[in-house]
């Protein structure tokens, strides 16, 4: 219900061949100019490195999957991705995948799970994509120890699009906005599962000196106003805005 509200998916199969690039409905515009620029970002700096080691393609498990663009993206490319989302209706979320099926030489699986309970055997993939889901979870150091355990090595992690900041103080004062925003647009409290939401700098450094680590930053460029963003909350007294960054772990240990 809340999603539908929000405006998520739609009826014609163009909406879906156009993503993450163009917003056909308009309702969610903002949202998919981040993925896209995330996603040209990933195409000029991730993907060309990680084909040139795997040049017959990838066995990419793909994490908050949604309606699977970045799956139909990544299988034009010659990769092998397995979409994943606990959503599994046909506007938003696996369902919605059979609109790219006709553009493709063949499918990719699809499964119903939550990214802790992943339903697969150990060492079946080479890539491992959080798609702007990684902020869902409730345990960062359960979850990326999960994926692990699906990748072979060397694998690959790479978190994107999920809320950054600098510090923990101003995820917390983004949290309660969206709980206030939340409550009086839909008359409920979003706060039912409790997910961690957003990521921060010690966040990060604990999982990689736990679990052995070593991210790669990489910052897409967002345009000049969002560039803006921070500077004008330091002049208006406001919380600082959150970043949108790929977080890149090369997995080379047991």
């Amino acid at each position: 219900m809340v999603r539908a509200k929000e405006g998520r998916g739609s009826t014609s199969p163009d909406y879906y061949h156009a993503l993450p690039f163009q917003d056909l409905t308009g309702r969610n515009a903002w949202q998919w100019k981040i993925r896209a620029r995330t996603f040209r970002h990933m195409e000029s700096h991730i993907l060309p490195e990680l084909e040139r080691a795997y040049p017959r393609g990838c066995d990419v498990l793909d994490i908050g999957a949604g309606n699977c663009w970045l799956s139909y993206r990544l299988a034009l490319r010659g990769h092998r991705p397995a979409a994943v989302d606990v959503i599994t209706n046909d506007a938003d979320g696996l369902g919605a995948a059979t609109h790219y099926f006709r553009r493709l030489p063949r499918t990719f699986p699809r499964f119903q799970a939550e990214m802790d309970r992943l339903p697969f055997a150990p060492e079946q993939f080479d890539l491992v994509i959080f798609n702007a889901s990684f902020h869902y979870s409730v345990d960062y150091q359960q979850t990326i120890e999960e994926a692990m355990r699906c990748l072979r090595r060397p694998g690959h992690v790479i978190i994107a699009d999920s809320p950054f900041y600098a510090r923990d103080e101003s995820g917390q004062a983004m949290l309660e906005e969206r709980r206030v925003a939340f409550q009086q647009r839909f008359g409920f409290r979003s706060d039912s599962i409790a997910s961690r939401e957003y990521l921060t700098r010690k966040a990060l450094d604990e999982l990689a000196g736990r679990l052995s680590l070593r991210w790669t930053v990489l910052k897409p460029w967002y345009g000049m106003g969002w560039a803006l963003r921070p500077l004008k909350a330091r002049l208006f007294r406001r919380r600082e805005p959150a970043k949108f960054y790929l977080f890149w772990a090369r997995v080379t240990g047991s």
